[in-house]
C-alpha cells in the first residue's frame, strides 16, 4: 500500500511563494511518475504538473507554466511543487498523486492511482 502525505500549504499573499512537499511510503517511488493536482470549490480537479520517474521529464498545465516548478528527490521518496507569483485564483486544495503506470515518460498522460489527503493553499489579494 502506498501512502502519500502532503505538507507546506497555508495562507500567502498574492505574489508570494510556497513550496509543497509530498512524502511517499514504500520502495517503488522511483519507478513511477508523480503529479500535483488541485481542486477549487465548485471546480473539477486539475492536473497542474507531473514529473517522470527519473525527474528528467516534466509537464505543466498552461495555468501554472512559468510560475510553478515540480521536482523530486528519489533518495527521500519526496516530490515537491515550488509555487511562485501566486494569484488568488490559485486558491484550492492541492493533492499529490502517484501514476497508475510505472516508468511512464509521456507524463502529460498522467493518471493518478494513489492520492494524498490534500493541503489547502489560500492566496489573499
Amino acid at each position: 500500500q502506498v501512502q502519500l502525505v502532503e505538507s507546506g500549504g497555508g495562507l500567502v499573499q498574492a505574489g508570494g511563494s510556497l513550496r509543497l512537499s509530498c512524502a511517499a511510503s514504500g520502495r517503488t517511488f522511483s519507478s513511477y511518475a508523480m503529479g500535483w493536482f488541485r481542486q477549487a470549490p465548485g471546480k473539477e480537479r486539475e492536473l497542474l504538473a507531473a514529473i517522470d520517474w527519473s525527474g528528467g521529464i516534466t509537464y505543466y498545465a498552461d495555468s501554472v507554466k512559468g510560475r510553478f516548478t515540480i521536482s523530486r528527490d528519489n533518495t527521500k521518496n519526496t516530490v515537491y511543487l515550488q509555487m511562485s507569483s501566486l494569484k488568488p485564483e490559485d486558491t484550492a486544495v492541492y493533492y499529490c498523486a502517484r501514476d497508475r503506470r510505472s516508468f511512464r515518460t509521456a507524463v502529460s498522460d498522467f493518471e493518478g492511482n494513489y492520492w494524498g489527503q490534500g493541503t489547502q493553499v489560500t492566496v489573499s489579494s
